[in-house]
């Protein structure tokens, strides 16, 4: 694995690729790793990222990492303000985009794992019932305190984890977590510190410690799953593949479980105890809206023609891009 990372990545292409892996750390149902699939940087990342962890820190490698990095952090900067106020305001049309997005992974990973053995659907009905049982888990917040921290550095160590493989989205798991909103608002917290918390006087030190909070944890997971998850992949791909690419399939299947689109935020009712707080209308401004609780309503038919062309439209813009990764690779 670590001969791809001495072949030279143009810098400008390593950038683009950076900033798709961003975009798709923000979207849940796209993987990071299909970006890199689909702009022929994958096998260089992973050799680059197995190389730094054995402390062979080679020039070429750390260049590559650096350039993927922090145009992924450029990107992830930018948009997840706008991204998390969608699926806060706009969650039936970012949760149908999602589920499409998502299930586009899937003859992604199953051309990956042809023929299919009994170790695949061994594997791919784990994968399925650990999504079902992250229904019943899934909390409505991260709590508060040492659970907080723990919670989200267990988010960034999924996230990273997810993060490496092509067809497996970081950001979803974070969705079923109930940490994808609010790592996204403390990630758009932190750019409103460094901008001076928009009145343009200089960082804001107290909105960047209230972003760290958060921010922290989750890099610290995101290091440990980097540094020993990705390696614990690769055995697993290197020793056990089919199966481990069998879980990975059904991870992607069972991920659209908690993801039913015609759900919307309500305000709670006032006179109600909701997260330790009366609600009044002196305190209901204080709730901000992406800690609603989350109610089901019925669709109208235009509501549900509108999410079947959403599901159509992501399932063909990650099919498409994992299409062009294959090809390259393919031609490689």
């Amino acid at each position: 694995m670590s001969e791809p990372a001495t072949v030279p990545v143009p810098l400008a292409r390593a950038g683009f690729g950076g900033a798709l892996m961003g975009l798709a750390n923000l979207v849940p149902g796209v993987s990071g790793g299909t970006m890199l699939l689909a702009t022929g940087l994958y096998p260089q990342f992973i050799a680059a990222v197995a190389e730094v962890t054995r402390l062979r820190l080679r020039p070429r490698a750390l260049v590559l990492l650096a350039t993927i990095v922090l145009a992924a952090a450029i990107a992830v900067l930018s948009l997840a303000g706008p991204v998390r106020d969608l699926v806060v305001h706009r969650r039936w049309i970012m949760y149908s985009l999602f589920i499409g997005l998502t299930l586009g992974g899937v003859p992604i990973v199953w051309r990956l794992l042809r023929p299919a053995s009994a170790g695949v659907w061994a594997g791919c009905v784990f994968g399925i019932g650990l999504m079902v049982a992250t229904l019943f888990v899934q909390p409505s917040g991260a709590g508060s305190g040492d659970a907080a921290r723990i919670a989200f550095f267990l988010g960034g160590l999924a996230g990273a984890s997810a993060m490496i493989l092509p067809g497996v989205s970081g950001g979803y798991l974070l969705l079923v977590l109930g940490q994808y909103v609010p790592i996204l608002g403390a990630v758009d917290l932190f750019k409103q510190a460094l901008l001076g918390g928009g009145d343009g006087g200089g960082p804001d030190l107290a909105l960047a410690m209230r972003a760290a909070s958060i921010l922290v944890p989750v890099g610290l997971g995101v290091l440990a799953g980097v540094l020993g998850v990705s390696n614990l992949l690769e055995w697993l791909l290197e020793r056990f593949r089919k199966p481990t690419l069998g879980a990975l399939l059904g991870l992607l299947l069972g991920a659209v479980l908690g993801l039913w689109p015609f759900q919307r935020s309500v305000a709670p009712e006032m006179g109600q105890v909701w997260r330790g707080v009366r609600v009044t209308p002196a305190t209901l401004p204080q709730i901000d809206p992406e800690d609603y609780p989350l109610e089901r309503f019925a669709p109208s038919a235009g509501q549900v023609a509108a999410s079947l062309m959403l599901i159509a439209a992501g399932f063909g813009v990650t099919l498409v891009i994992g299409r062009v990764g294959v090809s390259r690779e393919a031609s490689r």
